[in-house]
């Protein structure tokens, strides 16, 4: 395992809290070629991951019910005020039992 301390700062004043992170030695060794080949620091390649897992994480959450709504003016005159069990019975109406 390869040990790499991060230093978080936190929004509230001049307080630093400091943590140790453990990563498999292939992981670690992963995130430190592509850092070399991007030319940045192992700690951007490390902030680019948790920015991206937290983009995902935020996105997953975020569901929308996509519009399904077809084009019409609402039900016909003769089922108005009628319960669903008849709109149901007409819609299925000659398609078997």
């Amino acid at each position: 395992m390869t040990m790499i301390r991060l230093a978080i700062y936190s929004n509230m004043g001049a307080h630093i809290m400091k943590t140790t992170i453990e990563l498999s030695d292939d992981l670690a060794q992963k995130a430190k070629q592509l850092a070399a080949r991007r030319g940045v620091t192992l700690r951007a390649v490390i902030e680019d991951g948790i920015r991206l897992a937290v983009r995902e994480e935020k996105a997953r959450s975020r569901f929308q019910l996509r519009d399904a709504a077809v084009a019409g003016k609402g039900l016909q005159p003769e089922f108005k005020d009628r319960p669903w069990s008849d709109i149901r019975e007409a819609a299925y109406e000659g398609r078997g039992s």
